[in-house]
């Protein structure tokens, strides 16, 4: 099989999930996926097994793989746990993070208050900027080990419907704790570092909570 086409579905696949064109409970069919991809079913096939390894799909009980949804208690754990990698993350970047580094969390930071002040939030721009911002931190960290833990966290999707209930003071809160955590590796100081983005993922966490339609 070539590992190019399996890592191009993958990607593709992963990125209407992510994007929420393809919502929770969407079957995820070979024979249509390989259409829209443009490459044949053992790729996809492929990219489905990685996809449902990783939380993005699971079976239903007649044995149909669909786009995961999960309840409140799987999107504590997954905030719970990033909580703690992407807290060590901050802490190992915090005392890495060169000056150019340090410029291209302040322009993301930039970005994301840039998308709150619109007249009406600008959530898509907001998002695009989280997530570089979260990005750099990740990268610096210097962690082949956080990188693929955290790839196996299915936060985006949360993040996003967590995010279109979002008002303007809870997205300033957000750009608040990027802030916070500039200064931490402005100061390198792992510790400072690792306390501002613990407490900004389970703020997160809370935020989710309160926007659930469940709660």
């Amino acid at each position: 099989m070539n590992s190019s086409a399996a890592d191009r579905a993958y990607a593709e696949v992963r990125g209407l999930i992510l994007s929420g064109d393809a919502s929770p409970g969407t079957p995820l069919r070979e024979e249509a996926l390989a259409d829209i991809v443009g490459v044949s079913r053992t790729p996809i096939r492929e990219a489905l097994r990685r996809l449902e390894a990783e939380l993005y799909a699971v079976r239903t009980r007649s044995g149909r793989l669909v786009v995961a949804d999960w309840d409140v208690d799987d999107v504590a754990e997954m905030f719970a746990l990033r909580a703690m990698l992407e807290g060590h993350a901050a802490a190992r970047a915090a005392v890495r993070m060169t000056a150019c580094e340090l410029d291209q969390l302040k322009a993301c930071n930039v970005d994301l208050e840039a998308a709150i002040a619109a007249s009406e939030p600008d959530i898509a721009g907001f998002l695009a900027a989280n997530r570089r911002f979260h990005d750099i931190v990740l990268r610096t960290s210097a962690s082949v080990r956080l990188t693929t833990m955290l790839a196996g966290l299915v936060e985006q999707p949360i993040v996003r419907r967590t995010a279109t209930r979002y008002d303007r003071s809870d997205l300033e809160r957000s750009a608040l704790e990027h802030g916070q955590l500039i200064q931490a590796c402005a100061a390198r100081d792992a510790e400072w570092a690792r306390s501002v983005m613990t407490a900004h993922i389970r703020r997160a966490l809370h935020a989710f909570r309160a926007a659930s339609p469940s709660k």
